[in-house]
């Protein structure tokens, strides 16, 4: 992980409000497309991209591109104790992202995501 040995960059990453609403929505819908977490958060897309940009960085998140969609999902290489703690707070503090997860329920035109097969 890009945060190296010491911890502060992981958390720091994970403080900011957006940052962190970000990956507990991503980790609720598997993947997420840009446009859907900027609908989700009614925040515009050039400080979406900015948040995701640096959860990369963290090696956080994965990138995959279908044609004009870019989708995000955890990092497949996420340590067990940051998956652990991304779980406790998603299922202890799921009321944090709910009016996101509603907003995402009324977006018209979501991208269809591929189904991968096993």
């Amino acid at each position: 992980m890009v945060t190296d040995s010491h911890p502060l960059g992981l958390f720091k990453a994970l403080s900011d409000d957006t940052r962190l609403q970000l990956m507990l929505l991503i980790m609720a819908e598997q993947e997420m497309c840009v446009c859907e977490m900027t609908h989700a958060l009614n925040e515009s897309q050039p400080k979406i991209s900015r948040h995701l940009a640096l959860l990369r960085q963290h090696e956080l998140l994965l990138d995959r591109r279908e044609g004009q969609w870019v989708y995000y999902r955890l990092s497949t290489t996420l340590d067990a104790g940051v998956q652990a703690i991304l779980q406790h707070t998603l299922r202890h503090y799921r009321h944090y992202i709910r009016s996101a997860q509603e907003r995402l329920t009324t977006m018209g035109n979501r991208p269809e995501r591929q189904r991968l097969c096993c």
